[in-house]
């Protein structure tokens, strides 16, 4: 169970911290999201994002405190050079396209591609269909969508950062299936600790899924606002 915990306590003891990457087109709202999520702000004169930005939360999973690194990046060709910097670290992702724009979706596989020839293969992702307020624009049916998602193993939600719509759920289904997978790999360590063997994430704070922790496909988590 996952609960808020506020905008950020500097006092607060951290007990993890979870790097999650947003990509996908330029213009399609992951700043948007990620001020919603981070500081619960919107902006209707937001500028495009120039290289890489990132903000913290900190939020109570399991009554454990787990600190969300976002790190956004401009969804512009001409940043591609900072890709692998980017992605190195990240436990989960967000995937992003506009449902009023259906070339940021036909993006999206080549997006996928990126991320997963950069990043742990098994990160945790979301496809996120943005902008769910325009609903009387929509270009992008969700069931297509969804589709993708399934096929791909990957949670879906649409979102709308403007209404502030799925934006929190989006969040915490990552960041939750990511505590879920390292709380799993703990209690091997903790098992083969117990058998003379040391456990390998004792003391970190940064934690990446190990490659032989499979993440099944999501399709049963495909919701839209």
């Amino acid at each position: 169970m996952a609960s808020g915990g506020g905008y950020g306590d500097p006092s607060q003891k951290i007990d993890y911290v979870f790097k999650v990457v947003l990509i996908g087109d330029s213009a399609v709202g992951k700043s948007q999201i990620l001020a919603r999520f981070a500081r619960n702000e919107f902006s209707l004169d937001s500028k495009a994002t120039i290289g890489v930005e990132f903000q913290t939360r900190t939020l109570v999973i399991e009554h454990k405190s787990v600190k969300a690194q976002i790190w956004d990046t401009a969804g512009q060709e001409r940043y591609r050079a900072v890709t692998s910097a980017y992605y190195r670290g990240a436990v989960g992702a967000m995937l992003v396209y506009d449902i009023t724009k259906h070339q940021t979706f036909d993006h999206i596989p080549r997006w996928l591609e990126e991320l997963r020839g950069h990043a742990d293969k098994n990160i945790v992702i979301i496809l996120i269909g943005n902008k769910s307020d325009l609903e009387n624009q929509r270009a992008v049916p969700t069931e297509d969508a969804k589709e993708f998602a399934q096929k791909e193993g990957l949670f879906f939600l649409e979102t709308s950062a403007l209404e502030a719509t799925n934006v929190e759920t989006a969040f915490l289904t990552v960041l939750t299936e990511i505590f879920s997978i390292v709380n799993k790999k703990n209690l091997v360590a903790g098992d083969n600790q117990g058998n003379g063997n040391p456990a390998s994430l004792a003391g970190k704070k940064i934690l990446v899924p190990g490659p032989a922790q499979e993440i099944p496909a999501k399709s049963n988590m495909c919701c839209r606002s």
